[in-house]
């Protein structure tokens, strides 16, 4: 799945210039009921659809947002939906929790034109570019404040949030948080750091062998400076082959464990990890950071259009994103926000250096490359 961590950038597909023009030819004065309704299903920002009264009213009319592959345990997604819920009164229906992004688009396919249909995606990269001819082009409230290397012109897709690579550990038995790789090499952390994952098979594992070679010197065209670092890692006597889950943080089988921001949070909070005795801690070093992009985008066939545009807006608004932040992962409109000062500064770790993520060609390498060493790397 390392291919939900591609870079963000994109053309707008030709689908855009009909939804705009259908959008442009569906409202007027004296509108029929219908032609307001179809007037919100098309529409490409709120004015377009009306006013947020209207979008509003229209979304509470269809009742239903159908959502997929967004977990409530993951990057505080159950607060979002909270929210949501007890402002508009919307029943929010979850489906394929544990789907993939290529999976969310084969199911917008096969349920296309039922009432189960998704409405939204919450999509990696690498597939939202290969897939946007299934997006209804939408500008959020706020879109302005996304960078524009994060979102597509016309709105088709937008980073919602993003993982950071981060080191996580157990404050009770790593007296002195790292500070950088080379801390990880040394006498207190034996037989300590582990992985979520085998890198040949989970997106988090490979993103750490990322992460290490971009704090080792290395670029993403080759990450064999990651991989040497596990190399020495191993032959420090500080690699710990077990696969870093929560059960074994818990259990503190693995105490120090490289993963995502949002994962790394979830232990922290979690109360059967607590209940362990563990004290969860996580950082982000210095230097670039490695992260992973999720994308915001409505299905074009959606069966609850407003709702869909709706949720959209709630996404993109200060309490998503702070709630999203609070949830370990960084928002999209987080440099904007933090300059109005309306992010929740408790819950920010601060501002990265600089960030690094893959491009499909880099991705597709770093495949290749760890299928053929990493066996022997730490074996």
């Amino acid at each position: 799945m390392i291919n939900k961590r591609a870079r963000v950038a994109g053309l707008a597909a030709a689908a855009t210039v009909v939804a705009l023009s259908l959008a442009a030819c569906s409202s007027g004065a004296g509108a029929s009921s219908t032609a307001d309704a179809s007037k919100v299903a098309t529409a490409t920002d709120v004015a377009s659809a009306g006013g947020m009264d209207a979008l509003v009213a229209a979304a509470k009319k269809e009742g239903s947002l159908n959502i997929i592959a967004t977990p409530g345990d993951w990057a505080n997604y159950q607060e979002i939906f909270d929210g949501f819920t007890k402002k508009y009164g919307i029943t929010i229906n979850p489906s394929q929790d544990s789907a993939s992004s290529q999976e969310e688009i084969d199911a917008a396919k096969k349920l296309k034109g039922q009432d189960t249909a998704p409405d939204t995606f919450d999509i990696g990269s690498s597939v939202a570019l290969a897939n946007t001819q299934y997006f209804a082009p939408y500008k959020p409230t706020g879109f302005a404040d996304i960078p524009d290397a994060q979102k597509e012109k016309d709105g088709l897709w937008k980073v919602g949030y993003y993982g950071v690579m981060s080191v996580g550990y157990d404050a009770n038995k790593i007296k002195t948080p790292p500070k950088s790789f080379s801390d990880l090499l040394k006498p207190e952390f034996k037989g300590a750091v582990a992985l979520n994952g085998n890198p040949t098979q989970a997106a988090a594992a490979a993103g750490a062998v990322a992460y290490a070679d971009l704090q080792n010197g290395g670029t993403l065209d080759d990450l064999t400076p990651g991989i040497d670092w596990f190399t020495k890692l191993k032959a420090a006597g500080n690699w710990n082959a077990a696969d870093g889950k929560p059960n074994t943080i818990a259990s503190g089988e693995t105490p120090v464990l490289l993963d995502w921001s949002f994962n790394q949070k979830g232990y922290a909070t979690s109360d059967t990890i607590k209940s362990g005795g563990i004290d969860w801690k996580y950082v982000v070093l210095p230097g670039t950071a490695y992260v992973g992009y999720y994308n915001q985008a409505i299905n074009k066939d959606a069966p609850h259009p407003a709702a869909a545009r709706l949720w959209e807006e709630y996404l993109y608004s200060d309490a998503a994103q702070n709630a999203w932040l609070k949830g370990g992962a960084y928002p999209a409109r987080v440099d904007a926000m933090e300059k109005a000062g309306t992010l929740d500064t408790k819950d920010f770790p601060g501002k990265l250096d600089k960030v690094a993520v893959m491009t499909d060609k880099q991705a597709t390498d770093a495949g290749t490359l760890l299928n053929a060493k990493w066996a022997n790397a730490v074996g």
